[in-house]
């Protein structure tokens, strides 16, 4: 393997720093997306358990809300309806709260995947850049430029500079690209299902304004 990166020269060194920046990002993000992490095991009952304190006892200590708030990345918004219901504020003070929440919600789940775009289209482009280089080391050699047949070892390097840095482009492009998309469309999912178990938690706390 290094004598490969040694083949293809300086310009695979910024491939491989962002492949492995890429390969973090993939990483974490497949960590925090998933939906144990986003909904903890009991953490919607525990909201509805708290609705319903809420509902029957008109009140609820803040620190106990706090507390559920920090269990997880979507609990916040669930925290926003129970805290905005216990201070006896309307419905549509309720809603100004959670989308104020939400959109720190969204962000969290969105993060670092346009780095990961970013990467995916850069890769391709900085693999053209290599095999640049290496087509001018082939051409601008001191054999070439005096039109006899140049360096052997000079041409062989400068085709392994263009080849090498063109399909480690190309490899790293790929699954970036494939990985972005996948994460995307995870990260919209979660998004899907916040809004659908915060929709269900107001229903639960403002069941007037739910049916109107």
């Amino acid at each position: 393997m290094y004598s490969i990166l040694l083949s293809a020269g300086w310009p695979i060194w910024p491939l491989l720093i962002i492949s492995i920046i890429g390969l973090a990002i993939v990483l974490e993000r497949s960590w925090y997306l998933r939906q144990i992490h986003i909904f903890p095991k009991d953490s919607l009952e525990t909201a509805f358990t708290l609705a319903n304190q809420i509902v029957n006892q008109k009140s609820l200590p803040e620190q106990q809300i706090k507390e559920f708030a920090q269990l997880s990345p979507a609990t916040p918004l669930l925290a926003c309806l129970l805290s905005e219901k216990a201070a006896g504020n309307n419905p549509q003070s309720a809603l100004e709260e959670l989308q104020a929440t939400a959109q720190n919600t969204w962000l969290k789940l969105d993060r670092y995947l346009g780095a990961l775009a970013t990467i995916a289209t850069v890769a391709p482009l900085l693999g053209l850049f290599g095999t640049v280089v290496g087509m001018i080391e082939i051409f601008g050699s001191q054999g070439a430029i005096n039109g006899a047949a140049g360096s052997p070892q000079q041409l062989a390097h400068g085709i392994s500079v263009a080849l090498y840095n063109t399909a480690f482009g190309l490899l790293i492009a790929i699954p970036a690209l494939a990985s972005w998309r996948g994460l995307r469309a995870l990260a919209n999912q979660r998004q899907r299902e916040c809004e659908e178990f915060t929709r269900q938690l107001f229903k639960k706390l403002y069941p007037t304004e739910s049916t109107q």
